[in-house]
């Protein structure tokens, strides 16, 4: 036995519309420990099945008038309330055809008319017995799930922290960036949701895959750790030198998060989006950005989309060496850049989800 004996007596629901067999049934069991519950129609069982609490076993006659045996047990098997309680059939049908169909329709047992006690009995407890079983098994099953519901939401949760803890981490090496994490990431999650049912896109951009990407978007900045002072906060231009050395910020943040993954022995679906939008977040579809001037359809669509939205709220943002634009001269210069910076169809699902770039870029707007 995997189950616990219960402190509390089975309720089970008798069906017969001969007063004389409920008697003789209800006694029985009665006599046996059960609680018992007694209805003379289809009709009348129907609603006992249903009542809270609900029986624990139904033993149901075939041959009664109006519903009969097989109509009740197939409105039965239908309710959600009463689909998984176990139903015995009684019959003084003989034909193995009857029996057949009465466990096709979902009956658990057939008990024979007229009835001999002990096969009532025995049939009766190895029933309640299966079903205590199956209740049990049920129970540890949905514990197992919330348990693991949990442990998953607790996993995320240390994944999203430890992804902004560390995008924060290089975030303060350059302060002017503000809110640039959160207005990223919801442009990414934007556009990407914008452009899953594009047949250019919709093999790649499923729901997971963009949740990862979203959760991943925060660490493409990571390798300025890497770069000098003196060049990240630099308010002027940079000199051809200083520009080649803030290149290698691409290349050093996806080292950065491979070495992570060699050190731990692991790896995870969001540290390899977060690997190809650190890395490949400044190619343009043209094959003239760095740091290896990928072009078209060689760069990862993670990346693709990545540089548009943070060339987007690089273009509103204040810098030290720029003022900030206002949203339609940015869309122009983004859509100007169609086919040559960005990917065409990317550039298309930016204007067609334009008013939620805005949306995001006043929800999380820097401080004055």
């Amino acid at each position: 036995m995997i189950t616990p004996a219960s402190t509390e007596p089975a309720t089970i629901l008798i069906v017969d519309d001969m007063p004389e067999n409920l008697h003789i049934l209800g006694t029985l069991l009665q006599g046996a420990g059960y609680r018992v519950k007694a209805a003379n129609s289809g009709a009348a069982a129907l609603r006992y099945a249903n009542q809270t609490p609900s029986p624990d076993l139904i033993l149901l006659d075939v041959m009664m008038p109006e519903l009969d045996g097989y109509q009740v047990l197939t409105r039965l098997k239908a309710s959600p309330g009463s689909a998984d309680t176990p139903v015995i059939f009684l019959t003084a049908l003989d034909d193995a055809r009857d029996e057949q169909y009465g466990l096709q329709l979902g009956a658990a047992d057939y008990i024979a008319k007229p009835i001999q006690p002990a096969v009532v009995l025995t049939r009766v407890a190895a029933q309640l017995e299966a079903k205590r079983a199956r209740d049990w098994l049920a129970d540890q099953n949905a514990f197992l799930e919330n348990e693991i519901g949990k442990r998953m939401a607790e996993n995320e949760l240390t994944q999203n922290v430890s992804i902004l803890a560390l995008a924060h981490l290089a975030e303060t090496r350059d302060p002017e960036t503000g809110q640039h994490l959160l207005r990223t990431q919801g442009y990414v999650r934007t556009l990407a949701e914008c452009l899953r049912d594009h047949p250019r896109f919709s093999q790649t951009l499923t729901p997971n895959y963009i949740k990862l990407l979203t959760r991943s978007a925060p660490l493409h900045d990571i390798g300025k750790v890497g770069i000098p002072d003196y060049i990240l906060t630099k308010p002027g231009k940079l000199t051809a030198a200083e520009w080649e050395i803030m290149k290698t910020h691409a290349k050093l943040g996806s080292d950065a998060i491979e070495r992570a993954e060699r050190d731990v022995r692991a790896s995870a679906a969001f540290l390899a989006l977060a690997k190809e939008i650190a890395h490949w977040h400044h190619e343009k579809w043209d094959g003239s950005g760095y740091p290896e001037g990928l072009q078209g359809e060689a760069i990862p669509v993670s990346a693709r989309i990545m540089a548009l939205a943070d060339v987007f709220d690089a273009l509103i943002s204040q810098r030290s060496y720029k003022p900030p634009i206002d949203f339609g001269e940015a869309a122009d210069i983004i859509m100007a850049g169609r086919g040559r910076h960005f990917d065409p169809d990317i550039a298309d699902g930016f204007a067609h989800c334009l008013e939620n770039f805005k949306m995001i870029a006043t929800e999380f707007r820097d401080p004055l």
